[in-house]
């Protein structure tokens, strides 16, 4: 790595937002509630299109890398119990709907929903097709824990109706494995996209993870070409957020074994140019695809678009998050549920709403949240995408040509009316977006590293 590539690191590194939302969920406040979401619930169109991510938050071990909500447990209980609960939330928001909306998408997350036996599985999809229209082309994706499968779980997941895998990785390098608490073999993983593919599902998805303790350039290599040998259709390449003032599980990580920021980068930049090599497109700053898949169809249109899941070909008007913790994102705003289990449990099976705090977007945060959600997905902002917000519009495109005019480092360029990320620029895309985030700094919200 020359000066230069050092020089920049130094300086664009810094923590800011993913930006799966905007404003982002520090953001959100308790001003939204159950009596805001479901008024937001009513006024969907009757023919709008419904996006549904459910959260399983429970695995039956706790990897130390990971910053979602989830619970670890060897009991099944625990499961059944939150089941229960789910069913009551999954009323909850039907009577709500009153028949609007058609399902087009499904995800199911967590934790490790991969944990359902078959038959809760296959009921909580009986329970989805009683509750909400679904399309006869829904797309179902559902995150998998290769520790958990057998025979019985991959045809649960086919009759489930799976379209697509996505399976976590993180890394093959078992020193890295034991150091995040996740041990699975390549021949694991391998095992379960083969048995997807025998049943059918058409699209597989490798999560794939950077900074990891450990972990060095030349191993990275090793992971990604491993990954590539199972010709996944999609590869997400995410640098892992050590974050452990939110996550105290992260603390069983030594610090003193991370990368530093220089490294990270690197480690970035090799990966993707392994993935790119290999034949998959870039999409975005830290997703892949294959030419034929439709996330790259749609980012080669025009049409990518970010949410709480990252990259997404989802064109959904509305995303519906059922479960604890989960957030959903409606024409109106955000909402998001209560984190706690018992205390979600609790809200819904006494016919309450689950919603604890959201946000309710003004003109205003519609405008920039389009502005940096386009930035991320297209590394470009014109006159013509901001042209319906009229003067705030081209208000923010000044903006834009300010921080053109006063970039020193060629990461942006503003020619023709269109402000453009360059090359140089693109691996520093999220701190370049924070440039046109009103709340960044504001309140004592702490973030994972830019790169």
């Amino acid at each position: 790595m020359n000066d230069d590539i050092r020089a920049l690191v130094e300086r664009y590194s810094q923590p800011v937002p993913r930006y799966t939302s905007y404003p982002t969920a520090p953001h959100f406040h308790s001003g939204v509630d159950a009596r805001t979401y479901a008024r937001w619930l009513g006024d969907l169109s009757e023919y709008g299109s419904i996006s549904l991510y459910l959260h399983i938050p429970y695995c039956d071990r706790l990897c130390w890398f990971c910053g979602c909500h989830t619970k670890h447990t060897l009991r099944y209980e625990p499961i059944t119990a939150y089941l229960k609960a789910l069913y009551a939330e999954i009323d909850w928001v039907s009577a709500k709907l009153d028949g609007r909306g058609r399902v087009t998408a499904i995800h199911v997350g967590g934790g490790s929903p991969t944990l359902l036996t078959p038959e809760d599985l296959l009921a909580l999809k009986t329970k989805l097709a009683a509750s909400f229209s679904i399309a006869d082309d829904v797309q179902i994706s559902i995150e998998i824990d290769p520790n958990d499968l057998d025979a019985g779980r991959y045809d649960a997941m086919a009759q489930f109706g799976l379209t697509r895998a996505s399976i976590g990785v993180q890394d093959f390098d078992p020193r890295v494995q034991k150091a995040i608490n996740r041990i699975q073999s390549f021949e694991q993983t391998r095992a379960v996209v083969d048995a997807m593919r025998s049943r059918g599902v058409s699209s597989v998805n490798l999560d794939l993870l950077y900074g990891l303790p450990f972990q060095t350039q030349s191993g990275l290599k090793s992971t990604v070409e491993s990954a590539l040998s199972l010709k996944p259709d999609r590869v997400a390449l995410f640098g892992y957020a050590h974050v452990p003032w939110m996550k105290p599980h992260q603390k069983m990580i030594p610090e003193d074994a991370l990368p530093d920021k220089y490294e990270r980068f690197a480690q970035a930049q090799s990966a993707s140019a392994i993935l790119v090599e290999a034949g998959l497109d870039t999409i975005g700053f830290d997703h892949f695809a294959r030419p034929s898949d439709s996330l790259a169809k749609v980012a080669r249109m025009g049409r990518l678009r970010r949410n709480f899941q990252g990259y997404t070909d989802d064109r959904a008007d509305a995303l519906i998050g059922l479960g604890a913790s989960s957030i959903g994102q409606l024409p109106q705003g955000y909402v998001q549920n209560i984190t706690a289990t018992g205390e979600y449990s609790k809200a819904v099976l006494d016919g309450q709403g689950a919603t604890t705090r959201g946000f309710a977007l003004t003109p205003a945060d519609k405008l920039r949240a389009l502005a940096i959600s386009t930035l991320l997905c297209t590394f470009r902002l014109s006159d013509r995408d901001v042209s319906g917000f009229g003067v705030a519009g081209k208000a923010l495109m000044s903006e834009a040509e300010a921080i053109a005019l006063t970039d020193d480092d060629f990461l942006v360029e503003m020619r023709d009316g269109v402000f453009s990320v360059t090359d140089q620029g693109r691996p520093f895309v999220r701190t370049i977006a924070a440039r046109f985030d009103s709340y960044f700094g504001q309140g004592t919200a702490r973030h994972s590293a830019a790169v």
